[in-house]
């Protein structure tokens, strides 16, 4: 009987524990007033500060999207930056609430690191960058070259991978983040630049003269990128999680931020009337208000404009949609039911 007893009181303690950690982190960023977001130490379209010294970029702006569902306010944001190696220690340290740094979902960093992975808001893949000049068409012609690569990421691995596969060697010449990936590929002290095919573009685009490198044709790995949190807070999970498929919703079902308040006057389907809390109270089931998901919205827009005015084909960047387009245009960006 004690020992029966014991067990019940440990179960307790389980779940106390857990209940209380399902509320911290939403308690703290109100408590706080200020998301605290890590980013990217410096990655053009994603995450970098402009000439005034403000953050910007997709990641960025994703980060303002969830302040703006949470707080109010998508300027209510503390970007934190980070290298491949620290982003997750300033994570579980509680020093950041989320990650928004093009971070890959893996097994390891998903079951073994303890870490919760929220939905890819960037389908990617791993590829290589040269210069033309060097005559390179593909990567299995690397044989013997010097590759910068950025530490404690999952790059590093595929690059390894990679070149035992196909019998070939390489150098590494490692490196802590994108900035200063650009400055040695810059100077020649690397042949070749590995890194997401999306930030070999970002990167690309700000030399003096993209044109001179290329991109070469192989994606060596599958790169879900998305928002992270910690394990065992439930509620800010799902917060996370759901403030980024109501921007999703929203480019399909057309709401976007210059009509998202005359849409919620007047829905034009209960789809809509749901998502932006004119009908029912989803909110209240995360522990927020009934506009959270207007405010999402309105803060930079539904999914696709953050992605075109960041990321797509009429910016520095360049970027086609293809796998991270909607579902209904061929890609893989879908969003459960709000109901």
């Amino acid at each position: 009987m004690f020992k029966r007893a014991s067990i019940v009181a440990a179960a307790a303690a389980v779940v106390g524990i857990a209940t209380g950690a399902q509320a911290a982190t939403l308690d703290d960023v109100k408590a706080r007033g200020v998301l605290h977001c890590i980013v990217n130490t410096g990655l053009p379209g994603f995450s970098y500060t402009d000439a005034n010294g403000n953050w910007a970029g997709f990641d960025a702006d994703m980060c303002r999207s969830v302040a703006a569902a949470v707080l109010g306010d998508g300027d209510k944001v503390k970007f934190i930056p980070a290298t491949g190696k620290t982003r997750f220690t300033l994570l579980n340290s509680k020093e950041g609430d989320v990650i928004f740094r093009n971070t890959t979902w893996t097994f390891v960093r998903d079951v073994d690191v303890k870490l919760t992975f929220i939905h890819p808001t960037y389908y990617d893949g791993q590829g290589f960058i040269i210069r033309k000049s060097k005559g390179v068409k593909s990567a299995k012609e690397l044989d013997g070259a010097t590759v910068c690569i950025q530490t404690g990421t999952t790059t590093e691995l595929n690059l390894a991978d990679f070149f035992r596969a196909n019998k070939i060697k390489y150098t590494p010449v490692p490196i802590e983040d994108s900035s200063e990936a650009r400055k040695n590929y810059l100077a020649d002290r690397c042949d070749a630049y590995t890194t997401d095919a999306s930030g070999l573009a970002a990167t690309r685009a700000t030399f003096e003269k993209p044109s001179d490198h290329v991109i070469l044709p192989e994606i060596i790995s599958k790169e879900p990128l998305g928002p992270v949190v910690r394990h065992g807070d439930n509620q800010w999970e799902d917060i996370v999680r759901w403030a980024v498929f109501a921007l999703i919703q929203a480019e399909e079902s057309g709401v976007t931020a210059a009509n998202a308040d005359e849409m919620a006057k007047t829905p034009p389907n209960p789809d809509v009337a749901r998502l932006l809390g004119a009908e029912g109270d989803l909110g209240a089931m995360l522990g927020l208000d009934k506009a959270w998901a207007l405010r999402a919205i309105k803060a930079r827009g539904n999914f696709g404009e953050i992605f075109e005015s960041n990321l797509g084909t009429k910016t520095p960047i360049g970027l086609e949609r293809g796998l991270n387009a909607l579902y209904t245009a061929g890609g893989l960006q879908y969003a459960p039911p709000f109901r």
